[in-house]
């Protein structure tokens, strides 16, 4: 077994523990290659069961990243029962989430998830239900949580350096998952309307509608309407790869441009107060003017502190219950729970041609 470790807390506390054993459920989500290449070597955190149901695939990483043969399962309750993982990281399709979080929900592991939560509200309910049943945290891993620049945009929205915001616009995705390279069995599911939800939409679309959500709190919008295209039906004949989605608040509105169309990778947003403008460029780059300055300003985020600032860590401190995430926290079970919502809305508007009215769920602010 690896050696101890130091651990560091947000508060300061530095305690002595053991790595974190993990279980990874799934691997045709092709974020679990750079999972694998940035995080095998740690210290902090054991790789001690992984499950795929695709052999092909299975082989593929047991291969490309040296995995012990005996800690490779085709089944994710094999897995979940020989493996004894503290946490599991499920990188499978989206459609797939439900069924592992039940599994995973009726051993009491906590869970952590790429992004987005579910492929719709049946199913996030049903995530819920789990995750309440099995007394678990169930969180949603999305690149953009452990950016430096949230830490300012929180900051100067708190201290009223903005002002009451009233415009947020968001620009998030890349050319194409055809474009920049994906693996077959990543394309095959991200091209399929029932295993991802929808194209770029659901993709994509997810990062604007959790920063927004955790922005203002939790609050649900009134409304969500959309509109999807295909611009490239050659190579996405069943799903959306641009579209637009407008989510209106009490006093705020929301464009979330999620699109596989971009002619580079893109996660960046603008924010609009009455009193100020805050617009990044990066993780770590921003600029921003406010009441009284004459021009923009640039800026660079410090880093954020641990556990904040990687998913590990972070991971670590709530399974180990030495940090207890805020409701409106970006990964937490109740923004996504919102996400979700905002998302099958956009999916339906689209659809339609309508504007979809949100119903508040009891307990969220409307």
């Amino acid at each position: 077994m690896k050696h101890l470790l130091l651990l560091a807390l947000a508060a300061g506390e530095v305690v002595a523990a053991q790595p974190l054993r993990v279980g990874i459920a799934g691997l045709v989500h092709g974020h679990a290659a750079g999972f694998f290449r940035n995080n095998l070597a740690r210290s902090d955190v054991e790789f001690v069961g992984v499950s795929e149901p695709d052999a092909a695939v299975r082989n593929q990483y047991a291969q490309r990243y040296r995995l012990d043969p005996a800690k490779l399962f085709p089944a994710h309750a094999e897995m979940l029962d020989r493996a004894r993982p503290e946490a599991v990281m499920i990188f499978s399709s989206t459609f797939d989430h439900k069924e592992i979080v039940e599994l995973c929900a009726a051993r009491r592991i906590p869970v952590m998830m790429e992004k987005p939560l579910a492929v719709s509200l049946e199913h996030a309910r049903v995530i819920e239900a789990a995750a309440k049943g099995g007394g678990i945290p169930v969180m949603v891993n999305y690149e953009t949580t452990w950016y430096p620049v949230n830490a300012p945009i929180e900051r100067m929205v708190r201290e009223g350096k903005l002002g009451v915001i009233r415009r947020i616009v968001t620009h998030y995705g890349h050319q194409g998952p055809k474009e920049i390279g994906v693996g077959p069995e990543f394309f095959g599911w991200l091209t399929d309307p029932v295993k991802n939800g929808a194209g770029a939409l659901f993709d994509f679309g997810c990062y604007g509608a959790n920063f927004a959500t955790w922005l203002f709190g939790n609050e649900r919008p009134l409304s969500v309407s959309a509109m999807t295209h295909t611009n490239k039906p050659e190579i996405y004949a069943r799903v959306d790869d641009e579209a637009t989605i407008t989510i209106q608040y009490r006093k705020a509105q929301v464009i979330v441009q999620p699109s596989w169309n971009w002619p580079f990778n893109r996660k960046d947003m603008e924010v609009y107060g009455d009193k100020g403008l805050l617009i990044t460029s990066d993780p770590r780059q921003y600029r921003f003017r406010t009441a009284g300055m004459r021009m923009e300003e640039a800026a660079t985020a410090a880093p954020l502190p641990a556990p904040q600032d990687d998913v590990i860590r972070y991971l670590t401190a709530v399974v180990r219950k030495q940090l207890q995430p805020a409701p409106s926290a970006l990964s937490s079970l109740e923004n996504n729970m919102i996400v979700t919502a905002i998302l099958e809305a956009a999916r339906e508007s689209a659809r339609t041609g309508r504007t979809v009215n949100l119903e508040p769920r009891k307990g969220e602010a409307h």
